[in-house]
């Protein structure tokens, strides 16, 4: 019976000892002391030594300079502390010097009579990664430096800039008044030069303030209603609507995580586009809403002059028209702010046409709290 135990155990002390050099991450052990006993192929492929090399050593040797002392009293309290060992993260030294990277998860050794005898220690390599993490860090660090910077050049542009505009803007309209019909046509000509253009700069900078804000100044995410939300954005267009006898559609709109007031602006600039945007006869919008499964899909569709293909993604680039201002006027930033705001809300916006057929303006909303149909 004896033989048969020492059989079983001698089998299964050599296919431990086989899973342990084989096994595909570095492992070590170490002793009370902290000196290593046993290393795997893995652990010295990765460190650039021998097991032979490493054997007998403490394995705070193979660690960087800085962390030496600290990790041998490290080793003391966990060796014998009561509460399991927590993953932690070690920066070691290849034998050519390069430090690495290594994500630790340490279990003690118990002999037969259950007292700790050693640490085993499993350790895989995450330096790509730790890399990866810092330099997305600091790409996020210098695009949030960016955004201020951007900010800041908003907020001084509309203060600095509408101040002198105003001023050009109501000299110019005053000219115009006293002086119409005095000075010859071509002044006339040119006083309406310098009008029309204050005023289309004026709202250049007010639309350029309302797109560089779209993630800066908004709005926190709650349940939206978007029945309200159209609701407000047909206020909005009111005038719009009546001038043009547009007629619009609705079917059920659901309740979802956003931002009211820009779930709003979208809404309003998309059916805005589609008064604007027509053919001659009465517009006919027609807004819906899809429950895809993890998104909400909304259209916003017009029997307008319709858009090539050629530019469905030109359209929501800024500053990008497709028409003579004269015949369509604005300032071609408005779906540049729609597809902002899609984007914000974890979506994305897209436009289905055919020059002469009309428009089917989609854009999703990401699922979210307290979405429902």
């Amino acid at each position: 019976m004896v033989a048969e135990c020492s059989t079983e155990e001698s089998e299964a002390a050599q296919q431990y000892q086989r899973l342990f050099e084989e096994a595909p991450v570095a492992y070590h052990e170490i002793d009370t002391d902290g000196t290593v006993i046993r290393v795997n192929h893995t652990e010295c492929d990765l460190l650039g030594f021998t097991a032979a090399e490493m054997i007998g050593q403490p394995i705070w040797k193979f660690l960087v300079a800085d962390d030496q002392t600290a990790s041998r009293q490290r080793i003391a309290r966990k060796m014998w502390a009561p509460e399991p060992i927590p993953p932690s993260e070690r920066e070691f030294v290849r034998r050519d010097g390069v430090v690495l990277t290594l994500e630790v998860y340490e279990n003690r050794i118990l002999d037969h009579a259950a007292r700790v005898v050693g640490i085993r220690t499993t350790m895989l390599d995450i330096t790509q990664r730790k890399h990866s993490e810092e330099a997305l860090a600091q790409r996020t660090a210098e695009l949030m430096r960016s955004n201020a910077e951007l900010e800041q050049f908003a907020y001084v542009a509309s203060h600095d800039l509408q101040e002198p505009l105003r001023m050009v803007s109501s000299y110019t309209q005053l000219l115009a008044r006293r002086y119409q019909g005095t000075l010859g046509s071509d002044a006339d000509e040119f006083i309406a030069f310098a009008v029309d253009g204050a005023k289309r700069m004026q709202a250049l900078i007010n639309d350029l303030l309302v797109y560089s804000r779209v993630g800066t100044h908004a709005g926190k995410f709650q349940a939206a209603s978007s029945e309200r939300a159209l609701g407000s954005a047909l206020a909005n267009l009111r005038a719009a609507i009546e001038e043009s006898g547009a007629v619009i559609h609705r079917g059920p709109l659901p309740v979802v995580f956003a931002d009211p007031l820009q779930l709003s602006q979208l809404l309003q600039n998309l059916i805005g586009n589609a008064i604007k945007y027509r053919d001659g006869a009465p517009p006919e919008i027609n807004v819906a809403c899809e429950d895809a499964p993890r998104e909400w899909r909304f259209s916003v569709r017009d029997n307008g002059i319709g858009i090539d293909p050629k530019y469905a993604v030109r359209i929501f680039q800024v500053f990008q028209r497709l028409h003579n201002k004269k015949d369509y006027p604005g300032t071609g930033i408005g779906l540049a702010i729609c597809k902002k705001i899609a984007e914000r809300h974890g979506g994305r916006i897209w436009v289905e046409s055919l020059p002469g057929q009309g428009a089917t303006f989609c854009f999703t909303i990401r699922k979210g709290e307290g979405d429902s149909k």
